[in-house]
This record gives C-alpha cells, sequence and structure tokens, in this order.
C-alpha cells in the first residue's frame, strides 16, 4: 500500500528532469559526463530515492540523461515554456490544456505520452491555472476578485492568504454571494409561475414580489422598455390608489365631523347644543369637552363654537328657537 508519504514525493523522472536544469553543459561532456551521472546518482539517494545501487532506477537517470544529451536541452526546459505559454483560457479546462501541452511538445519529448506523466502535468496546469486566477482577482476591483476566486472553487486558506484578507471578510463576501445566488433561484421559481405570460405581466409579476430591475431584466429576458413600461402603469395605479384613499379620508373625516351648521335642522341643531351643554357641565376643559362630544357624536362646526365663542352657541339656539 502506498503511505502518504510516498505519495508526496516527487516521482523519480521528474526529480531527475528538473535536476537537469541545474547541470553546466561542460559537465555533459568527456569523462564529466559520467562523474555528473554519479553525482546526481548520489542527490537523489539523499531525497529518499535510492539510484546508485538501483539497476532501473540508475538505468533511468542514464536514459534520461541519454534523451537531454540528443536534443540538446532539458526536458523541463520545453516544459516550462510551454506552461509559461498558456493563458487562462487555456487554463481553465486543466484536463483539455494537458493533452495540448503534452501534444505539442511530445514530438521531442516522447517520454511525455507515458500514463506515469499525465499526473504530474495536468498537476503543473493546475498550479498554474491558480496563479493566473489569482493574477486576475488581484487586477479587479472591490471585491470581485474575491469572488471570482470562490466561484471557482478555490480553498479558503488559499484566498485568505492570496488575496492578503482576513477570514470575516472572505466569509462577508461569500456570504453576500449566497444572498445573491438564493435571490436569483428565488426569482426563478417566480418566472416558473408566469412563463406563459407577456413580458408585461412578468415584469408586474415580479416588481409585485419586489425583484430588482437588473435581476428582472437578466433573468425574465426583458429590455428596458418592459421595464419603464411597468413602472409607469404602477405609477399610475399608485396615483389612482392615492386619490380614491384620499377621497375616502375626506369622506370618513366629514363623516366624523357630522354636518355643516347649513345642513342641520332647527330641531337638530337645538338638539346638539342641549347635548353640548349637558357635557359642558362636567368639565369646562376644552380637550376633555372635545372628547366627549367626539364620543357622543356631535357636530364638530358645533363643538368648535361652544369652546371658541360660547356667545355664539347662545345666538344659534335662540335663532334655531324661532
Amino acid at each position: 500500500m502506498t503511505t502518504d508519504e510516498a505519495r508526496k514525493k516527487k516521482p523519480l523522472w521528474l526529480l531527475i528532469e528538473e535536476g537537469f536544469l541545474e547541470i553546466d553543459a561542460q559537465a555533459l561532456s568527456g569523462e564529466g559526463l559520467e562523474e555528473t551521472i554519479q553525482q546526481m546518482a548520489g542527490n537523489l539517494d539523499g531525497k529518499g530515492y535510492n539510484v546508485s545501487k538501483h539497476g532501473g532506477n540508475l538505468l533511468q537517470l542514464r536514459w534520461a540523461m541519454d534523451d537531454m544529451r540528443k536534443v540538446g536541452r532539458p526536458l523541463m526546459k520545453d516544459f516550462n515554456d510551454a506552461l509559461a505559454a498558456l493563458s487562462l483560457d487555456d487554463a481553465m479546462d486543466a484536463y483539455a490544456a494537458t493533452s495540448k501541452l503534452i501534444d505539442d511538445i511530445s514530438a521531442t519529448w516522447p517520454k511525455l505520452k507515458r500514463s506515469e506523466c499525465r499526473p504530474v502535468v495536468i498537476d503543473f496546469v493546475e498550479k498554474r491555472k491558480l496563479a493566473l486566477l489569482i493574477d486576475k482577482a488581484k487586477s479587479m476591483s472591490g471585491d470581485e476578485g474575491i469572488e471570482l476566486l470562490i466561484n471557482e472553487s478555490v480553498a479558503f486558506e488559499v484566498i485568505t492568504r492570496a488575496m492578503e484578507i482576513t477570514e470575516e471578510k472572505l466569509k462577508e463576501v461569500n456570504t453576500a454571494m449566497e444572498k445573491r445566488l438564493a435571490e436569483r433561484k428565488r426569482v426563478m421559481t417566480l418566472l416558473e409561475k408566469v412563463q406563459d405570460k407577456s413580458d408585461a405581466e412578468k415584469v408586474r409579476y415580479l416588481f409585485d414580489n419586489n425583484v430588482a430591475e437588473p435581476l428582472v431584466i437578466e433573468l425574465a429576458g426583458v429590455d428596458q422598455s418592459a421595464i419603464d413600461d411597468a413602472n409607469k402603469a404602477m405609477e399610475e395605479e399608485l396615483k389612482e390608489k392615492q386619490r380614491l384613499a384620499e377621497e375616502e379620508a375626506a369622506r370618513k373625516k366629514a363623516e366624523a365631523e357630522g354636518p355643516s351648521l347649513d345642513a342641520m335642522s332647527p330641531d337638530e341643531m337645538l338638539g346638539h347644543i342641549e347635548a353640548i351643554r349637558e357635557i359642558m357641565e362636567f368639565s369646562d376643559q376644552e380637550k376633555e369637552i372635545r372628547t366627549m362630544c367626539e364620543q357622543s357624536g356631535l357636530p364638530k362646526a358645533l363643538v368648535d363654537i361652544a369652546v371658541s365663542d360660547p356667545a355664539k352657541l347662545d345666538e344659534l339656539e335662540k335663532e334655531a328657537g324661532g
């Protein structure tokens, strides 16, 4: 069974190829070549790979050295150049980018087509993709870069480190994104209920359910003119509702205040004045008089006179009495 420690170690072929990047060209000719091979084998031994005393591993080192000398440069030179040439668009599909990268340089380095090489190449491409994503995120304004990395499922600890933000800030941005996503799902559910309706009906239904204009335009697939028409119609409806409400309020006010002086018959006038006088016997405080008169349904016109000009009340009583 492969241990965790073994899985963390680089494969031998990769360590060999990376080691070639550090070799001086003069060490690859004459007697220096064998000395270089033995030195590399010893270095690999020190990293936990049995090479100098393992025939198969030593042969792998020698064959890789022969390939490099034949091409005239290390495999990793071509590999790193091809990797650096990948744009973010190229790297977004890591598996497709891996296949293309291998195809591009395998004519020179056919060993890259071996099954054990592909996972390593994919890992390099994934790291390149992450680096490019971080570069793009850092160039974006506000919280857009953080949102980009969250959307691309980058680990939170990587985001906080790369964007130099706190965990609290990351949670804040993530929560805001989750709320927006939940709102989009809510709007899509609402749209299912009016999918066979006209654009005007869809817009009005979404407005009635407190959906913001930008989301209406995006998810309902309507243009700004449909939004403007809906807003105009709603404004007109609001004005009409306000007019009716004002009329109703005026009606209720008039009903509560009772008839005007001119609208009362003499008998009604005398009856109301008598009731007011009875109330005034209980209190001489205007607020209390008004409260009791209102509770008794007495006309406000007479109550106003009673509390402000009692003599006028006597005149009205005399005129009504003939």
